[in-house]
């Protein structure tokens, strides 16, 4: 009886960088990136970018963490601070997520009274976080937030492309175009989907096709990863973002 003979694709974890000049300029997060470039500017010292998950909020602060330098921090693990400089700047990756107000309140405090340049990250802005401690709320309210925009056509297709040859995988215009039409418009969307081809045509060992892709899609709904990352090659860094990247 014929079989369709299935290759175990090994669990081994893609593992995207976070170099400068792997993040692409676009209309979308102009305003985020100007905002990093003056930290001088930054009313109280302390800024937020804010936005969907995977416009590329940890790449930001990733890079701005480097160039500064900064202590970057993630909000999902922080319990306590000891990872606080005494100068300098601190970079809080999804600060919406860490789990007790105290802590948050208390590395806004210590910031503040060691003079130093905080840049927070999250999916809404600070004053819309969800927070009871009255004094947290009136701190986060204070804190200048500036949003990555959703992504246009001409960077989806800019993230399709490097996400397909980060894996190595060979993908034609008439699949990507074919995606692009289907997929939610997002990042995260499109990088599980990527994550997907990658497993299927290891699996059956069959290049990346439309029949392929819409097996892809035929599957339980793509939905839009809280992966951050946001990562495309670009030639060279802007003349007008000299400053930051």
């Amino acid at each position: 009886m014929p079989y369709e003979r299935l290759q175990l694709p090994l669990p081994f974890p893609h593992r995207p960088g976070y170099a400068a000049l792997d993040f692409l300029s676009d209309d979308s997060n102009q305003d985020a990136l100007a905002w990093l470039s003056r930290p001088a500017d930054w009313p109280d010292r302390r800024l937020a970018v804010w936005g969907q998950g995977g416009c590329g909020k940890s790449h930001l602060l990733n890079i701005w963490a480097q160039r500064y330098p900064a202590v970057l921090l993630p909000g999902q693990t922080l319990r306590e601070l000891d990872g606080v400089p005494e100068a300098g700047a601190i970079a809080l990756d999804d600060a919406d997520t860490v789990a007790d107000e105290h802590t948050l309140l208390h590395l806004l405090n210590t910031a503040r009274d060691r003079g130093l340049f905080v840049l927070l990250s999250g999916r809404t802005s600070p004053a819309r976080w969800p927070v009871h401690l009255p004094d947290l709320s009136s701190r986060l309210k204070a804190i200048t937030a500036v949003e990555v925009q959703p992504p246009g056509d001409a960077l989806l297709r800019a993230l399709l492309l490097r996400m397909a040859a980060d894996r190595q995988l060979r993908m034609g215009e008439t699949v990507q175009e074919w995606l692009l039409r289907r997929l939610p418009r997002s990042p995260g969307a499109l990088r599980e989907a990527v994550a997907r081809l990658d497993r299927m045509s290891l699996a059956c060992q069959q290049p990346i096709t439309r029949a392929l892709a819409a097996r892809v899609l035929e599957m339980p709904e793509i939905p839009v990863a809280d992966a951050d990352e946001f990562f495309i090659s670009a030639e060279a860094p802007s003349p007008r973002l000299a400053g930051f990247l």
